[in-house]
Parts: C-alpha cells; sequence; structure tokens
C-alpha cells in the first residue's frame, strides 16, 4: 500500500503546485509583468490551464459571483491538502 499512497501523494503534490503557478501567473498577466502574445508563455499558460481547469470549473459552478475574485483555486487547494492529510 505504500507504493500507492506516495504515488497519490505525489499526483496531489504537483497539482497543488500547478494550481498555485496558474494562480500567480493569472496575478502577473493581469498587471502586465508577463506578456501572453509571447509564444513560450502563452504555451506554459495554456498547458497549466488544461490542468486545473477541470478541477476548478466545478467549483466555479457551486460558488455565488463574487465580481472578479476567483476563490476556487483557494478552494481546490484546501481539498487537495485535506486528502494528502487524510492519506497519512
Amino acid at each position: 500500500m505504500g507504493p500507492i499512497i506516495w504515488l497519490l501523494d505525489t499526483v496531489l503534490s504537483l497539482l497543488f503546485w500547478a494550481i498555485l503557478i496558474g494562480v500567480v501567473a493569472s496575478w502577473l498577466v493581469a498587471f502586465n509583468v508577463i506578456n501572453p502574445y509571447n509564444q513560450f508563455v502563452r504555451t506554459v499558460l495554456d498547458a497549466i490551464s488544461r490542468v486545473t481547469e477541470p478541477l476548478c470549473r466545478p467549483i466555479r459552478r457551486i460558488l455565488p459571483d463574487l465580481g472578479g475574485i476567483d476563490f476556487s483555486p483557494m478552494i481546490v487547494l484546501l481539498l487537495i491538502q485535506f486528502v494528502r492529510m487524510y492519506l497519512y
């Protein structure tokens, strides 16, 4: 059972970091620090979005509209941490 738990923990840890990088990258794009028209930046942002969007989309449907603030990544991060703690 040890290797399976290790694998799940590693995947959850990678998802945690992908969501965190996606949040920071969205802030950097919003404040015009990085250029989303650059091919490399666009590729990285698209890859992160493809990984994190299926996790955040169901949470966005449940949460009420709070204007321009999106709390779904924070809720997904909390759920990931809860599952990681439950594994141990």
